[in-house]
C-alpha cells in the first residue's frame, strides 16, 4: 500500500506538473504577484530586516540585550493585541482598499525609526514596524490567497509566500553591506521608499480584484462539520488551541534566530555578514519547501502534511546549540528552511480547509496574533536567558525539546479533527 501511495504521488508530480504550474501563473498572475508584493514588503517590519540594525540600536540607546529584547516584545505584543482587531478588516475590506493603506503606514513605521532618537519611543516603534510589516502586510496576503483559490489554494499560497523569501534573502545581505558605508537611519528611509513605491504597483495589480466583496458569499467554502465558522466558534473549539503551541514555536523561535543573529555570530565566532550571507541557501530551502508542500496539499491535503512540518526544526535548533563551525550552521539554515518554507503555506490553508471561508479574515486574525504573540516572547525570552548567563546554545537545545512536544501534539490532534471534514473537492 505505501509502495503504490509513492508510485502515485511520484507519477502524479511528473504528468505535465509543470505545464499546469505554468498554466496556474499565466491565468492568474495579477493576484499572485499581488500577494507576492505585499509579502514582500512586510519584510521592512519582520525581524530579520529589523534585528539587522540590532548593534547600532543598542549603542545608540545604551540598550543591553534584556533591554533591547524587552522593548522588542512590548511593542510587539502590543500589535498582537491590536492584530485581533486589525486583521478582522480583511472580511470587510478588499485587497485593492486595504493594501494602499496599509503600506502608507509601513512606510510611516520605517520614517518613525529613522527618525527616533528618544529611547522611551522605541516600543511604539517597533509596534508600527510590527503591526503594519509581519502582522497586517502578510495577513492581508495569506488572507486574500485563502480567499480567493480553493483547489489551487496551495499553489496560490507558496507563490505569494515568495515574497517572504526573496525578502529575507535579498535585504538582510543588501542591508548589511550597506551599513558600511551609509548611516543605519538613512537605510530606514530608504526602506520608506521602497515601501512607498510598492503602492502604485500593487495599485495597478488589483485593477480586477479577482474575487468581488459581493460575490464573497458564492464562493466560500466549507470546514468541519460542514460549517462555516465564525471566529468565537472556533476559539471556543479545542481544535484552534492544539495548533497554538505549533503556531507560537516558528515565530518565537525563529524570530529569536533572527533577532540575536549579531551576538549569535559573535559566540560562533564569526562575522555578522557571513551569517547573513547564509540567507540565500536558507532561502533557497524555504522556497523549494515552499513550493513542494503547496502542490502536495493541493493533492493530499493539509491533515497528512501539516503534523510532519515541525520535525525538520526539532534538527535544526539540536544544530544550532551543538554544532560548531560554519558547516552546522549551514545544516541548521538549510533544516530550519524545510520547516519555514511549508509554514508559509499548510497552516494558512489549514485554517480554510478546517474552519471555512467566510470569516477566514477573523480566524487568520486570531491565528497570526498567537503568531506574533510568539514573536514578542521570543526575543524576550531569550533576551533575559543571555543576561542572566543561559547561552543561546544552551537555549536551543530546549528550544528543540518544545518542537517535540507541539509536534506530538499536533499529530494526535489534527487526526482526530479529519474524521469531521467534508470530503475534498476533486
Amino acid at each position: 500500500m505505501r509502495l503504490r501511495f509513492g508510485v502515485f504521488f511520484l507519477g502524479g508530480f511528473r504528468k505535465c506538473w509543470w505545464m499546469d504550474t505554468l498554466s496556474f501563473l499565466r491565468l492568474n498572475v495579477r493576484w499572485l504577484a499581488a500577494g507576492a508584493l505585499l509579502t514582500f514588503m512586510s519584510s521592512f517590519g519582520q525581524t530579520f530586516f529589523i534585528s539587522i540594525f540590532a548593534g547600532e540600536i543598542r549603542a545608540e540607546f545604551g540598550l543591553s540585550h534584556g533591554e533591547w529584547g524587552g522593548i522588542y516584545a512590548l511593542g510587539t505584543l502590543a500589535s498582537a493585541i491590536v492584530m485581533v482587531w486589525s486583521g478582522g478588516l480583511t472580511d470587510r475590506f478588499r485587497v485593492r482598499t486595504l493594501g494602499p493603506v496599509v503600506l502608507v503606514c509601513l512606510a510611516g513605521a520605517c520614517a518613525f525609526m529613522a527618525t527616533n532618537h528618544a529611547a522611551w519611543l522605541l516600543p511604539a516603534v517597533i509596534f508600527t514596524l510590527r503591526i503594519t510589516g509581519q502582522g497586517m502586510s502578510s495577513h492581508i496576503a495569506v488572507v486574500a490567497m485563502a480567499r480567493w483559490f480553493t483547489t489551487a489554494r496551495g499553489r496560490a499560497l507558496s507563490v505569494a509566500a515568495l515574497g517572504f523569501s526573496i525578502g529575507e534573502a535579498v535585504l538582510p545581505l543588501l542591508f548589511v553591506a550597506l551599513l558600511t558605508v551609509y548611516d543605519w537611519r538613512l537605510l530606514w528611509l530608504a526602506a520608506a521608499l521602497v515601501a512607498l513605491l510598492g503602492i502604485p504597483i500593487l495599485v495597478r495589480l488589483l485593477q480586477e480584484e479577482r474575487t468581488p466583496q459581493s460575490m464573497a458569499k458564492s464562493t466560500h467554502s466549507v470546514g468541519m462539520n460542514g460549517l462555516q465558522w465564525t471566529r468565537n466558534q472556533a476559539m471556543s473549539h479545542w481544535l484552534f488551541w492544539v495548533m497554538v503551541p505549533a503556531l507560537l514555536g516558528p515565530s518565537a523561535f525563529g524570530t529569536a534566530l533572527m533577532f540575536h543573529q549579531v551576538h549569535f555570530s559573535e559566540i560562533k565566532e564569526i562575522s555578522h555578514l557571513t551569517f547573513v550571507a547564509m540567507f540565500p541557501l536558507y532561502t533557497a530551502v524555504t522556497i523549494a519547501s515552499m513550493v513542494l508542500s503547496g502542490w502536495a496539499l493541493d493533492r493530499i491535503g493539509t491533515p497528512r502534511l501539516i503534523v510532519f512540518m515541525y520535525l525538520p526544526a526539532v534538527l535544526a535548533f539540536l544544530v544550532f546549540g551543538l554544532g560548531q563551525g560554519t558547516g552546522g550552521l549551514v545544516l541548521g539554515f538549510a533544516l530550519f528552511g524545510l520547516t519555514s518554507g511549508a509554514n508559509s503555506t499548510l497552516p494558512n490553508a489549514f485554517w480554510a480547509e478546517f474552519y471555512g471561508t467566510a470569516s477566514i479574515g477573523s480566524i487568520k486574525a486570531m491565528a497570526a496574533a498567537v503568531m506574533v504573540l510568539g514573536s514578542a516572547i521570543g526575543p524576550g525570552l531569550t533576551g533575559w536567558g543571555i543576561d542572566a548567563g543561559i547561552s543561546l546554545e544552551t537555549q536551543y537545545v530546549a528550544v528543540a525539546v518544545y518542537f517535540s512536544c507541539a509536534s506530538a501534539l499536533l499529530f494526535f490532534g489534527v487526526r482526530k479533527a479529519t474524521q469531521l471534514l467534508p470530503p475534498r473537492e476533486a
